[in-house]
């Protein structure tokens, strides 16, 4: 417990850090009032219900191992913090919510003051220190990490955050996985964005933490209250706040303490020992006794969070607050888009003791000296090992990427023999790969990986079966050595976790290359958590597959249409859809060394920005084709990486180019070859990567835009040679904007063929004449965009 010297100190940081950021707050609506009438009153309350609980954390409670996902709107008070640690600029909270300012909501790659998880989307963040706990009991399991202290991964989660259903996703693969280290805090306040949250809500909560496991600590009575409760009179106080309505509580605290008097007396005064207690305090100080909840009470934090030390059992904090506490609009239940007005901000300025023009001084106000301070600040345990952020040294990647020479296999099983052949070896790469999926390990083609290589589980578990001699395909057993983490049937899970080993260079000074399975058209339902998992720059392969109508037999439930656009349209994420395993054995080696890049210019030859590195979508069919046999050289292995290379290049009088990508190769190939008689000098493009292609391009442009003339991007080149007059058609399983934008790069016709609607069982060859991508649907777009004699090979259906 602080002594009370070391009380003092905190009671006056957090008082200052609450200043900060509601003057942050104010001075960047005064700042943008003019420019776009956006208003950001909702930091000023959400911000203020937090200070207490993140000025114990950060000054006191916190160790520069613990992790921590800042509650979305709390962004003011943990910048404040960081600028009174010297880790945040006067520059950027100045700016707050402005171009290269600090962030509304905290940001890893945005913000420059040492975030350790982006937040905003809310719920993401708090499941994602969940995940990184149990990464970080991987990263100790494998005998990594030795030097470093296991650290708390904290959230600060809002009462209302709670309704997110990925929240519980989590705790329910939390608790399989024995998960440990855990702190969330909720932030009690009782009020969401629109109301005031029902009755009872705490009892739910309780609940259901401690049946997942979880240690409860309910901070609800802060020491005032806990003193006030020992004097005649206080247990039945006690029982007043304890069965108060949410709403008349938050009223209560808005109208002040005249308010608390009379509704306390009329319910409780008893001209006795009830009323003298009420009596004896003045309004401003029954008013600081009744907002005296526990998550406003720093000796209460401070002894919570120490016990919760002692062990390393999830916890959940249950911290009672009020939203808006210490300003003018606390406990009102618009308070949410409620800002200070300036006479109110004035009177409240002059409340704190900061004179005009001083109000970014970092001790203004403070009764204690400067220099006291400064020391304090300087002994906080949370900064004694100074930057947080770890690096760690690349993982080679063998020169080649091996698997068997099958005359015909999908680009699923493609990817299990690759990952096989790498399970096999001794490589360094095999050791430094984990694999997960959701439930679809054996059908995603992962399991022979996971024969060599096992599950991971803290504890070891045996197979049963094969303890008991019963035959089967796969061998699989927990171990702290395994490197496949087994996930239930939810993708947001899985792109949490993604997102979790991703960072771990970062987290953990560890590198860990992450490799996760899913059907592609469920990449919808963990598309806010792949956008979050991107947005923090954690670094993962996703492997999608089945993908599209080439799933006939499934219906449209299982077939997927839109991906390849979300491929494209994800910021850190290169997509990749290739039609054969050579190809895919390529791609697959340079994801593994992209997904290490940390930094550089911009390639000159493809113009991507490879050299920055990112995360990687490959979206693989089980659709069986026929394997090229070739010799993969030098320049077809970078046209692969590029995005696409001729598999026929088009001749000088060329009338039609047909460019594919993925499953829907023999289509295109046979399409080709029955128009040859028919049409001149016909092209055949294969299409490995639209995403790179087309960011490429763009990139070009601007390039040539800021005057580098000659800059070209690889599908201009490609395209270069091709006549004016030819017509361009694209097919894909798939939506057909994806590849839509070809015709603009040097002006072809262009038709599109894909597929734009839910698809229904079938075998393939239904599908695709279904929707127009068999080879006489593309033949019969040829003859269309491309005129001239009858194409005689065009059937009529």
């Amino acid at each position: 417990m602080a002594d009370a010297r070391h009380l003092s100190i905190l009671e006056e940081l957090e008082r200052k850090v609450l200043w900060l950021s509601t003057w942050t707050i104010h001075n960047a609506n005064h700042l943008r009032a003019s420019e776009d009438g956006m208003k950001i009153g909702g930091h000023q309350a959400s911000s203020a219900s937090l200070s207490t609980i993140l000025s114990a954390l950060y000054f006191s409670g916190l160790r520069p191992e613990d992790r921590v996902a800042v509650k979305p709107h709390a962004s003011p008070i943990y910048h404040a913090i960081q600028y009174l640690f010297g880790r945040q600029t006067r520059e950027k909270l100045e700016n707050f919510r402005g171009y290269k300012g600090a962030q509304s909501y905290p940001s890893r790659t945005k913000d420059i003051d040492d975030v350790d998880f982006s937040t905003g989307s809310v719920g993401l963040g708090v499941a994602q220190t969940l995940f990184a706990s149990l990464v970080q009991d991987y990263v100790k399991a494998h005998g990594w990490m030795k030097d470093r202290p296991e650290g708390r991964m904290i959230s600060l989660v809002g009462d209302a955050e709670m309704d997110e259903g990925n929240i519980f996703e989590a705790l329910l693969e939390g608790w399989k996985h024995g998960i440990r280290n855990t702190w969330w805090i909720i932030d009690y306040n009782r009020q969401s964005l629109d109301a005031v949250i029902r009755e009872g809500l705490w009892e739910r909560f309780e609940a259901l933490f401690r049946n997942f496991g979880w240690d409860v600590v309910i901070l609800k009575h802060g020491s005032l209250m806990q003193e006030a409760f020992k004097e005649p009179g206080g247990e039945r106080l006690r029982d007043w706040i304890d069965s108060c309505p949410n709403q008349l509580y938050s009223a209560l605290t808005f109208q002040g303490g005249a308010a608390w008097r009379k509704r306390l007396l009329d319910d409780l005064g008893d001209q006795g020992p009830v009323t003298r207690l009420i009596e004896k305090r003045s309004d401003e100080e029954l008013a600081r006794l009744m907002s005296n909840l526990g998550g406003h009470d720093l000796p209460s934090l401070l002894d919570a969070f120490e016990k919760a030390r002692e062990h390393d059992r999830p916890v959940c904090f249950l911290a009672y607050t009020i939203k808006g506490f210490g300003l003018p609009l606390a406990g009102h239940k618009d308070n949410h888009s409620g800002l200070l007005t300036p006479t109110q901000m004035e009177a409240w300025r002059t409340a704190q003791g900061v004179r005009p023009g001083h109000e970014w001084d970092k001790f203004e106000g403070m009764r204690t000296s400067q220099a006291e301070v400064e020391r304090f600040l300087a002994e906080v345990p949370f900064v004694q090992k100074g930057t947080r952020r770890y690096s760690a040294p690349q993982v080679p990647v063998p020169e080649k990427l091996t698997f068997p020479a099958n005359a015909a296999m999908s680009t699923q099983q493609g990817f299990g023999f690759i990952l096989n052949e790498l399970a096999r070896s001794d490589h360094a790469l095999a050791s430094r790969v984990v694999t997960t999926a959701p439930d679809v390990t054996v059908s995603t083609n992962l399991g022979a990986w996971v024969n060599r290589r096992g599950l991971y589980a803290r504890e070891s578990l045996v197979d049963t079966f094969k303890k008991e001699r019963i035959p089967s395909t796969y061998n699989w057993e927990f171990s702290p050595s395994g490197q496949h983490i087994e996930l239930g049937i939810a993708e947001m899970n899985l792109f949490i976790v993604l997102s979790a080993l991703g960072l771990s260079h970062s987290l953990f000074g560890e590198r860990i290359l992450p490799i996760g399975t899913l059907y592609d058209p469920f990449i919808y339902r963990g598309a806010d958590a792949l956008n979050y998992a991107c947005y923090q720059d954690a670094r993962f392969m996703i492997v999608a597959t089945p993908s599209g109508v080439t799933l006939a037999p499934e219906g449209g439930a299982h077939q997927s249409i839109g991906t390849p656009l979300v491929g494209m349209a994800q910021d850190g994420l290169a997509s990749f859809e290739p039609a054969f395993v050579d190809e895919l054995a390529v791609i697959m080696r340079w994801a593994f060394d992209y997904m290490q890049r940390e930094g550089g210019e911009p390639d000159e030859k493809t113009w991507l920005r490879d050299e920055t590195g990112g995360s990687v979508y490959l979206r693989l069919s089980t659709r069986t084709l026929e394997q090229p046999q070739r010799e993969m050289t030098p320049d077809l292995a970078d046209d692969i990486r590029a995005g696409a290379y001729w598999l026929r290049k088009p001749g000088p009088n060329a009338q039609v180019v047909v460019a594919y990508t993925g499953a829907v190769a023999p289509e295109a190939i046979e399409a080709v070859g029955l128009m040859a008689e028919d049409r001149r000098d016909i092209g055949l493009l294969a299409i490995t990567s639209a995403d790179r292609l087309n960011a490429g391009w763009t990139a070009a442009q601007r390039a040539r835009e800021r005057g580098l003339v000659h800059a070209r991007s690889h599908v201009e080149r490609l395209l270069a040679d091709v006549p004016p007059h030819c017509g361009l058609i694209t097919v894909i399983d798939g939506h057909p904007a994806t590849l839509a934008w070809m015709g603009s790069v040097m002006g072809h016709r262009t038709r599109s063929l894909g597929v734009e609607h839910f698809g229904q069982t079938g075998t393939v060859k239904d599908l695709y004449r279904h929707f127009g991508i068999d080879a006489q649907g593309i033949i019969s777009a040829a003859e269309m965009i491309a005129p001239g004699r009858p194409i005689r090979h065009l059937k009529a259906v």
